[in-house]
């Protein structure tokens, strides 16, 4: 016995494990310092903290990669996960008021009110208004519920608890915990180290936009987590209904469709197709169309419709000086594009059992950088994919997408537009050196193979 916990004292105690303590410590600190921001005019000074947290957390996840698996340094990672998260749980939102729409939908739907028939400033629901939760709601004036099926469902029994902040923000860290065990089971089956668990557990952006923003995409990623984890053991249904419930939380992982079927067997899809539609069922009252919320007025409002939205659609339209690149034309050809990608990845799954994995990582990366948010919540759903193939591009983009809080003071077509070109264009010019390397590597490696045989 003494041995035994000999050995474990020398473990926490190893190099890379004193690191890992080093690294999480240094990071809680600045969490804590960073709940000084209050308003727009702190935003400057809580990215240069950001920026110091980015580079610690490159440092150890650069460390959870190249270091010794240890049970030891799996605990260590979790515990500093949850101390992240707790630490900043009971702070008030700073980075986004959503949260206070998400309580507001629960309330409505406990009135026995479907969320998607009023804005918040109808009316009809005055009797639900109070002081804390309605002045705060964003759009309230004009804009009914932009959320999908199981986000209200997830409102509504959160709120029969308590509707507050601080009990829906642990609602969403409650997901987060769905992902990560989710997560560490499919490194497990892949026979990948579960300390790869630090590359989401730790990103500064999961921590900041759940724990402190409670943004609802924590959910769908626990969903697609849980549908990859089905995926690997072969339950269709469940993979098909996993996919659905992050398609009825967040919309676009029904990108991941082509990624994770299964040629020539069905019960996914049909799963996925039921799923969807006993989702929308108890809020069709409203039409099928007024189910979607808000969904077509917030197209117009980011600048979907008009097209400055997608960065690389204004990056065209800014270098062909005064030739008018249409919208509808660049989305056909992202459709299309999308799906002779989809059709590929149909066709090709024997490529190992990652494939599914790899092909999910490379349509969600892809529909992105097409789609180019605004917002730096949008760009959470790609962290768990790192966990199993690190691509130093989609840290780079995960990690920069804090730079998209600067349009709180730059926001401005033209501003928004050099701020996500600080995002992109280095992402862009990784991704090509990633691919140029991998090509080189792959032709050097077919001219050796003849000499070897």
């Amino acid at each position: 016995m003494k041995d035994s916990g000999g050995n474990i004292f020398r473990s926490l105690l190893s190099r890379s494990n004193l690191l890992f303590i080093a690294f999480g410590c240094s990071t809680f600190l600045i969490y804590r310092l960073s709940l000084r921001s209050q308003s727009a005019a702190d935003i400057l000074w809580f990215l240069k903290l950001a920026a110091i947290q980015c580079g610690l957390y490159a440092a150890a996840a650069w460390l959870a990669l190249k270091s010794k698996a240890r049970h030891s340094t799996l605990i260590i990672i979790i515990v500093f996960a949850a101390l992240f998260r707790l630490g900043i749980l009971f702070s008030p939102p700073y980075l986004s008021d959503d949260i206070y729409r998400y309580i507001w939908d629960g309330r409505v739907q406990a009135a026995g009110i479907n969320p998607y028939r009023y804005i918040p400033a109808d009316p009809a629901l005055s009797h639900l208004r109070d002081d804390t939760i309605y002045p705060r709601i964003n759009r309230r004036d004009y804009a009914r519920t932009i959320y999908p099926p199981v986000a209200e469902a997830v409102y509504f029994l959160t709120t029969r608890v308590s509707e507050s902040v601080t009990w829906m923000k642990a609602t969403i860290i409650l997901f987060e915990g769905i992902a990560i065990w989710a997560i560490a089971q499919l490194l497990a089956s892949l026979g990948l180290p579960r300390q790869r668990l630090l590359i989401y557990a730790w990103h500064p952006l999961t921590v900041w936009e759940f724990a402190g923003s409670g943004h609802l995409d924590a959910i769908a990623i626990a969903f697609i987590a849980l549908a990859l984890l089905a995926r690997r053991r072969d339950a269709e249904i469940a993979s098909g209904l996993s996919l659905a419930g992050a398609t009825l939380t967040k919309l676009f992982p029904i990108v991941l469709l082509p990624a994770l079927y299964q040629r020539r067997r069905w019960k996914m899809v049909l799963a996925f197709a039921l799923m969807i539609m006993i989702g929308y069922m108890p809020y069709l009252g409203v039409g099928p169309r007024g189910a979607l919320g808000f969904l077509f007025g917030y197209a117009k409002e980011r600048g979907i419709e008009s097209g400055e939205q997608f960065f690389l659609l204004s990056l065209i339209r800014r270098l062909s000086r005064g030739f008018h690149v249409p919208t509808y034309g660049f989305v056909v050809v992202a459709v299309v594009v999308a799906t002779v990608l989809a059709f590929w990845m149909v066709r090709r799954q024997d490529g190992g059992e990652t494939i599914y994995v790899r092909h999910s990582f490379i349509i969600a990366s892809m529909f992105t950088t097409l789609l180019s948010p605004h917002f730096a919540w949008y760009y959470t759903w790609l962290v768990p994919f790192l966990c199993f193939i690190p691509s130093v591009p989609v840290f780079y983009l995960t990690l920069s997408s804090f730079l998209l809080y600067l349009t709180w003071i730059y926001w401005t077509d033209d501003q928004v537009f050099m701020v996500k070109a600080l995002i992109f264009i280095p992402f862009l010019f990784l991704l090509a050196i990633t691919f140029w390397r991998r090509r080189r590597f792959a032709l050097v490696l077919a001219k050796t193979e003849p000499a070897k045989s």
